[in-house]
């Protein structure tokens, strides 16, 4: 069978879709329905009129997300549409729920207005403990979560945008610490201007990299000073790429990346030779995150340059940046805390924690899972793997942490020991999630 028959028989088998909606509670009998509806469901409804927060106590509110996109921005597949797009909403629910015990509804929309998905969520709040939207393309992105995050009291996260910056964060904090190199004094070149390019840097810089250290570049090349398309009189002009316009000399990805400590791939596969890793300063940290091809393969990237660190989107190389490693854990924490919304202190809360994970020492069933005798810190993992059973543990806890330190809890937890036990709880509802190496 081909993987793409398999594919489709995995889609297909049995009960169609991968997700499906279960109770929670038992009914059976006479006495169970008149508990789960009527007259029963009256008093919970009195209780939450009476105290809004309670919403919190008798409903599935505090553990359910809304997926939410318009498939304007498929990874790999681009534009398909909220029919060709709903396979992978609902597998971003698989994911929810088997890595974190994250309930979701996948809402594909059909619309391009940016107004009418803004208003769309806004009505949807009640339903909702957060929102994640998802493929949706720049630059109408930033301006929906900009207006959601300001407008609604519950987290919303753009993934595409912040998953990815806050994984290949982790990922760059080990990487300069492996090669000796200070975030401040690193020059970066980030090539893709989309939602998670721009992510990406933006979120650098809160890590300390230097504004202009960075060097940006679109499909036109390099985003500088006096370029056209970023004067604010310019009909195409785009205020997002214009913050990371510079005076600089360089005009192509090949000029920019002479003598760059970083590269951050974010685009389009077979972008990137080796000569231009070859121009880098040494010891060359190279992300090449676009799927299925990225930007320039390990393989190459490696034959070109024996010092280079380098990641990739894919699970088949080493340090696979993957934004399973975030979303689910972020909303993890989120949600336990009743978060007003996933501030910056949250985001870099989960980039350390991610990154600090990596520097122990991996247990033994994580091994076995990847099919290798040992995993150590080092140039090839820089980051934790997907099926670590502690990254939930870790990363939850230093999410919901730092909501509470910033005061966007509205359930502030006192003993994080205590929580740690309750997440793991969540590894039960988990399957395969090797719950028994937390034990």
């Amino acid at each position: 069978m081909s993987f793409k028959d398999e594919a489709l028989a995995y889609h297909s088998q049995t009960r169609v879709g991968k997700i499906e909606v279960t109770p929670t509670k038992p009914c059976l009998t006479q006495n169970d329905l008149s508990l789960a509806y009527t007259p029963g469901v009256a008093d919970p409804c009195l209780e939450i009129k009476k105290n809004p927060d309670a919403v919190y106590l008798y409903t599935a509110k505090e553990n359910l997300v809304a997926v939410i996109s318009n498939c304007t921005a498929v990874l790999g597949l681009g534009d398909i549409g909220p029919l060709a797009g709903k396979p992978v909403m609902e597998g971003k629910g698989v994911l929810f729920k088997r890595f974190a015990d994250v309930d979701v509804f996948d809402l594909e929309l059909n619309t391009k207005d940016p107004d009418e998905i803004i208003r769309i969520c806004k009505v949807l709040e009640p339903t909702f403990g957060g929102i994640n939207l998802e493929d949706i393309a720049a630059p109408d992105c930033f301006y929906i979560e900009e207006t959601l995050k300001r407008e609604l009291s519950i987290p919303v996260f753009h993934d595409d945008q912040h998953g990815t910056a806050i994984i290949s964060s982790a990922a760059l904090i080990n990487a300069c610490e492996l090669i000796g190199k200070r975030l401040k004094d690193i020059k970066v070149v980030v090539n893709g201007a989309g939602a998670a390019g721009i992510a990406c840097a933006k979120f650098y810089m809160t890590l300390g990299v230097s504004l202009e250290h960075i060097i940006m570049c679109d499909s036109k090349g390099v985003l500088y000073e006096g370029r056209e398309d970023l004067n604010p009189e310019c009909s195409r002009y785009n205020k997002y790429k214009a913050e990371f316009a510079k005076q600089t000399d360089a005009r192509t990805l090949d000029e920019a990346m002479e003598n760059a400590d970083v590269f951050l791939g974010a685009s389009i596969g077979n972008c990137v030779t080796k000569d231009m890793v070859r121009s880098m300063a040494d010891n060359p940290i190279v992300f090449a995150m676009a799927n299925p091809l990225p930007e320039i393969s390990c393989e190459e990237a490696k034959s070109a340059r024996s010092d280079v660190i380098i990641a990739t989107g894919r699970s088949d190389y080493p340090n696979q940046v993957n934004n399973v490693l975030g979303f689910p854990f972020i909303f993890r924490g989120a949600l336990d805390v009743h978060a007003s919304t996933i501030n910056e202190e949250m985001k870099l809360a989960a980039a350390k924690a991610l990154a600090n994970l990596a520097r122990e020492e991996v247990p033994e069933i994580v091994c076995r899972a990847y099919g290798v005798d040992k995993i150590e810190f080092g140039r090839d993992y820089l980051i934790p793997k997907p099926f670590d059973p502690r990254v939930l543990l870790m990363e939850a806890s230093a999410v919901a942490k730092a909501a509470c330190e910033t005061g966007v809890a509205r359930h502030p937890i006192i003993d994080f020991e205590g929580y740690q036990e309750t997440l793991k709880r969540h590894l039960v509802h988990s399957e395969g999630m090797m719950k028994h190496s937390v034990n």
